[in-house]
């Protein structure tokens, strides 16, 4: 039992997924990953969610897809070509607020914001800049990062930069975490409500 077996799809996840590819975006969620951020959006009801890393909006149609009415989702991505294909299907959304800008100088300048889940799906939130994201984790609250299992698209030091996070969160007196051999490789750390 190592694939998601769920049959229902986010209504716009096809759509998504044909113009990623058109697009040439290579760096988009699998749908495994995606099936776990829906369960985990969904255990967050009128949650504040934060996806660092929109990309082509595969991951945010999940997030989207395990939300309720009253929560609400801040996606961020610098790049906006690829943006532009979440925004396209999924900007009609009240939930989600798309964010082009980088991601570190966006969460400075937004301190009010606080988050009950936490996607980090690119460099900035994984492995730049970490400790402002966990500030802005609520107790209680989950950091989720993908791709810590080796990939063939993985940019020179990747590797060595996933272990250094990973063993970051094993380290933190504030946290529980664990590493899942799921899709490409999920941790999840648990933010201590103390």
């Amino acid at each position: 039992m190592q694939k998601n077996n769920s049959t229902r799809l986010p209504p716009q996840l096809e759509q998504i997924e044909r113009a990623t590819v058109e697009s040439g975006f290579s760096m988009a969620s699998e749908r495994d990953t995606g099936a776990l951020l829906r369960v985990l959006a969904s255990s967050k009801p009128a949650g504040g969610i934060l996806e660092l890393g929109t990309g082509t909006g595969i991951a945010t149609s999940w997030l989207l897809d395990g939300m309720d009415a009253a929560s609400r989702l801040y996606t961020v991505d610098i790049d906006r070509k690829t943006a532009a294909v979440a925004q396209r299907f999924l900007g009609g959304d009240p939930r989600v607020q798309f964010v082009l800008e980088d991601a570190l100088a966006w969460l400075e300048g937004h301190e009010e914001h606080s988050f009950d889940l936490i996607f980090a799906d690119a460099i900035p939130g994984k492995f730049e800049g970490f400790e402002i994201v966990w500030e802005r984790l609520k107790p209680g609250g989950l950091y989720v990062v993908d791709d810590m299992l080796p990939q063939g698209n993985w940019p020179v030091g990747y590797g060595e930069k996933a272990d250094g996070l990973l063993a970051r969160l094993d380290e933190r007196p504030d946290c529980s975490s664990v590493e899942i051999a799921w899709s490409t490789g999920l941790a999840i750390a648990a933010k201590y409500a103390r």
